[in-house]
Order: C-alpha cells, then sequence, then structure tokens
C-alpha cells in the first residue's frame, strides 16, 4: 500500500524520485517533472536519470526529492505497525460489549454484525411496510 506523501501538486521542474518500481524505472531513480496535466487527476511527465520519459504518472508513484528520506522512514514505520497491529486486534476484550442493542448479533461471511445494526434494518423494514 502506498504511503501518504504530501498532496501538493508537484511543478515543473521540480526534482523527484520514484516512491515505486515503474516501467523501466526502479524505485529511488531521480528525475525531474516535464510536464504537469490534468484537472481532476493530476498525472505527470518526468525525465528521469537513467534515460527513461514516462507520462501519465500518478503523484502517489513520485516523492520530491528533498522528501524521500522522510518518506522511507514512513514507509518502514507503517510496515512495522501493520506487522505488529493484527496480533494486537486478533481478539475483542471479553467484557466489551459488542454492541449497544443487546444480544450477540449475526456473523456473516466471518463478519460479526452488531445487533444494533440488525435491529435499526428490522426498523426500517416495518416502518417501509417489507
Amino acid at each position: 500500500m502506498p504511503i501518504t506523501h504530501a498532496v501538493v501538486p508537484f511543478r515543473r521542474g521540480e526534482k523527484v524520485k520514484a516512491a515505486t518500481d515503474l516501467r523501466g524505472v526502479p524505485e529511488g531513480t531521480a528525475g525531474k517533472v516535464a510536464v504537469v496535466n490534468g484537472f481532476t487527476w493530476t498525472r505527470y511527465w518526468v525525465q528521469f536519470e537513467n534515460g527513461a520519459a514516462l507520462g501519465s504518472i500518478d503523484h502517489g508513484d513520485l516523492v520530491k526529492a528533498k522528501e524521500w528520506e522522510a518518506f522511507l522512514r514512513d514507509r518502514a514505520a507503517a510496515e512495522l505497525t501493520a506487522a505488529i497491529a493484527p496480533d494486537q486486534v486478533d481478539a475483542p476484550a471479553a467484557d466489551a460489549p459488542d454492541s449497544a442493542g443487546g444480544g450477540d448479533g449475526a456473523t456473516v461471511n466471518g463478519v460479526l454484525v452488531p445487533q444494533l445494526l440488525l435491529d435499526r434494518s428490522a426498523a426500517a423494514r416495518a416502518r417501509l411496510g417489507g
């Protein structure tokens, strides 16, 4: 999963690095933004130091060159958190209530649906005559 970094659009001529492996461009390769285009989806044309010139690169695939070290630290921290978190949230606490509506709820496709949501759905169906 890509790490979210500054969402301020890059400017033409700005020095960037590839945040992911791109076609013909390994991660971390430096480059310079040649063209910025798009209205709702900003994408970039970048001339990389290895001689590759790529277009339609998404903002999330680039990092400002001066923010590269911080990007790597943030990504490492996110990977560490992702590796630790599943062990800590495997099971809910035994004394924690699973819903405000009482009852146990229902398990659908391995996911617990709280009783509160089941009660709301039943009330909505009753109001609508279903």
